[in-house]
């Protein structure tokens, strides 16, 4: 039995392989084919997809740069602004400080002035109550009266003497004048 077993096993082993190759392998190469042409449209994908990465990086490193340079653009131009703002409110205050001072110096002129009038207006009339005061006090003593009438009246007398003295020169000047 040796032989014919051997035989046996080997036509039994024959029509397995029969059947593996004729049922099994065509749709199992069938189904690695498939599974290697989506491995490789997968693989064709991700290198298509690197290269849009690759791309897409490349646009977002260029805009990143142009965003950079776009925002130092708009903060020197924030700088300028207000730089020029700064002055401009500078030169407004200036403005307002000068026409302040200008009103207070306007005011205070203003307010020297009526200070000014109503001094004058007060020793105006404290004068007049003083010298008033003085008048009635020297008057009200009958000596004092009777001197400062004699006083007037001695003014007086001096002052016709002058008048006389000064028109009787001119005649005195005219009369050597002629000789």
């Amino acid at each position: 039995m040796g032989v014919a077993e051997y035989i046996a096993e080997l036509f039994a082993f024959a029509i397995i392989v029969f059947f593996v190759v004729r049922y099994i392998v065509p749709p199992a190469r069938k189904a690695m084919r498939a599974q290697q042409e989506t491995i490789r449209a997968q693989i064709e994908r991700a290198q298509e997809t690197e290269k849009r990465l690759a791309v897409a990086e490349a646009k977002y490193a260029d805009a990143l740069v142009e965003a950079r340079e776009e925002a130092a653009k708009i903060r020197d131009n924030a700088r300028a602004d207000a730089q020029r703002i700064v002055e401009e409110m500078r030169a407004q205050a200036d403005r307002e400080v000068e026409r302040i001072r200008q009103r207070g110096e306007e005011e205070l002129a203003n307010r020297r002035q009526s200070l000014m009038r109503e001094l004058h207006a007060y020793l105006g009339q404290r004068s007049v109550a003083v010298a008033d005061r003085l008048v009635e006090e020297h008057l009200a003593d009958a000596g004092a009266r009777s001197a400062t009438v004699d006083r007037f009246l001695d003014e007086l007398d001096a002052m016709s003497a002058r008048d006389e003295a000064a028109t009787s020169e001119p005649s005195l000047v005219a009369s050597k004048g002629e000789s």
